[in-house]
């Protein structure tokens, strides 16, 4: 079922089958206790004025499956998998949107004795599933929010905890509720905005964007189809070449997830409806066929331009990667000096983190000068201005810190930057490269832009199982631990042997050794 309804989101998948394998095993295991406890068990005798035994076993609570909460940025299918579980299980579905609740009583109910009082959200939403068991969908559950009429995300701290949620009571009902075999599923945008108390009660199972090929799969089998139905076209009377969706995902959509992209479908399929209506109901059987040249025609101008390769080696200018919740792109990374005291200029609307990195890659490039051909007088009478272009869009994060070594020490140096090559890892002052997030968007962000050959840091390799095996095949990826490594690949005309940075004819013994060492010395590392 979950092939079916989405393309992609193996992980997602595969976690979602998990937890519904565990949950069949306890019910199973629970059903044969509870059988086993029935043929053991003599009937007691029941004496006047004891308290019977409680209907739910403790045990059972405590030991359910986790409640999934399922993050991601928008439109990427969070809810559209809950329905497929609840289809999937055979059981009714149930959602409530929790975007703008401010009130306790939202989740709690009111009590009777106030004018117009209700129960609250959860269990209007169980009457409307009239069963104890759906598949309960608590959407947007970062959009809650407090005010003084009490904060509803602690008055779902029960509700969403499996060792407490037998016996949730509503202010309305007065008595408790058994909540125990609910399915409950909460999705959220950013995690960042739900309290702790509540996201630890909560396995997260995380929403990655979709890459462009899942995109361009995705539109052919579900947006597609469903857009020619919506626009009353019939099947066959209009096709839309992979060029030209390809087209429109690149140039006309830029998302985490596909809403844009149906959008911008449905707007191409209005524009041959009105322009083509004549010649669709005059001929039978006719068929029109969008091509990626008439994409522009019938959408207009493209509204997104993405980073494209350099042409050429430029002294100063490096390659980097950018991620965003909309997928990878390249960044440009450009260094210059101008007549100065040795001063640091950053522009770009670079965050404090990005700044920092561009600070270490300067006293790394100051502190090994000698090492990397650079002369130290230049360094005393050179102010060194660092830009990142886009300057409208804040960036930040530290996974430039590589990209920004590379332009430092290529025009201190004087030595060309390779063009051909895109780099990311965070550096450190001593020169080792760090680890860093996002290697898959980065990598695809980077492939559509033309670039095939790239530099990442060691600890990074396992994340290319993460990328697709047709991308796989046709990049070439080289991994660095220390910076002296990744600007032997970077520079041209650059080696790196015996912990030596080499240009042209170079000799090692001729070229000082840079500082750091990885053998296993003293230090923190």
């Amino acid at each position: 079922v979950l092939d079916e309804d989405h393309f992609g989101l193996q992980d997602v998948k595969d976690r979602v089958l998990e937890f519904l394998a565990v949950r069949r095993l306890q019910d199973l295991k629970e059903a044969r206790t509870a059988e086993t406890d029935t043929d053991a068990a003599e009937p007691a005798p029941e004496v006047e004025g004891t308290t019977p035994p409680p209907a739910t076993d403790p045990r059972r609570a405590s030991g359910r499956s986790p409640i999934l909460l399922f993050a991601g940025p928008p439109g990427v299918g969070k809810t559209s998998v809950a329905k497929s579980i609840a289809r999937a299980m055979d059981r009714k579905y149930v959602r409530i949107s929790l975007g703008g609740a401010r009130d306790e009583a939202d989740i709690r109910g009111h009590r009777r004795t106030y004018v117009a009082a209700m129960p609250g959200r959860i269990l209007q939403g169980m009457k409307q599933a009239g069963t104890k068991n759906p598949v309960f969908l608590l959407d947007e559950i970062d959009k809650l929010g407090a005010s003084f009429h009490g904060d509803p995300s602690a008055a779902l701290l029960e509700v969403l905890d499996p060792a407490q949620n037998d016996s949730f009571t509503d202010h309305y009902l007065g008595v408790p509720f058994d909540l125990s075999e609910v399915m409950f599923i909460a999705t959220a945008n950013y995690l960042q905005n739900i309290p702790q108390p509540l996201l630890d009660r909560m396995e997260v199972v995380t929403f990655d964007g979709y890459t462009e090929r899942e995109k361009l799969e995705i539109a052919k089998q579900y947006l597609v189809p469903r857009q020619l139905e919506e626009n009353g076209f019939d099947e066959g009377q209009l096709e839309i070449e992979d060029e030209a969706l390809a087209e429109v995902i690149t140039a006309y959509t830029r998302e985490a997830g596909v809403r844009q992209l149906e959008r911008s479908v449905g707007k191409l399929a209005r524009k041959v409806a009105r322009k083509s209506a004549a010649a669709l109901e005059d001929g039978e059987g006719a068929t029109v066929t969008v091509d990626r040249n008439q994409v522009r025609e019938l959408l207009g101008r493209p509204k997104i331009h993405p980073e494209r390769a350099a042409g050429r080696d430029q002294i100063g200018v490096a390659t980097g990667m950018s991620y965003t919740p909309a997928g990878g792109d390249i960044i440009f990374v450009e260094a210059s000096t101008m007549a100065g005291k040795g001063n640091l200029v950053l522009t770009g609307q670079l965050g404090d983190v990005m700044k920092e990195s561009a600070r270490a890659a300067l006293t790394y490039a100051r502190g090994n000068a000698e090492a990397l051909h650079i002369p130290r007088k230049g360094l005393e009478e050179l102010d060194i201005h660092v830009h990142v272009p886009a300057g409208a869009i804040p960036k930040d994060g530290p996974s430039a810190g590589v990209a920004m070594a590379t332009a430092l020490v290529s025009t201190l140096s004087g030595r060309p930057a390779r063009h051909d090559i895109a780099m990311t890892g965070e550096v450190t002052l001593t020169g080792r490269v760090l680890p860093i997030g996002g290697v898959k968007e980065k990598i695809l962000g980077a492939v559509r832009a033309g670039i095939k050959t790239f530099v990442l840091p060691a600890q990074n390799e396992a994340d290319l199982e993460d990328l697709p095996e047709e991308v796989r095949n046709e990049i070439e990826v080289s991994f660095a631990e220390e910076l002296g490594q990744v600007l032997a690949l970077t520079l041209r005309d650059a080696s790196y042997r015996e912990g030596r940075l080499l240009f042209g004819d170079d000799r090692p013994e001729d070229i000082a050794p840079l500082t750091q060492d990885f053998s296993g010395g003293a230090g923190p590392h």
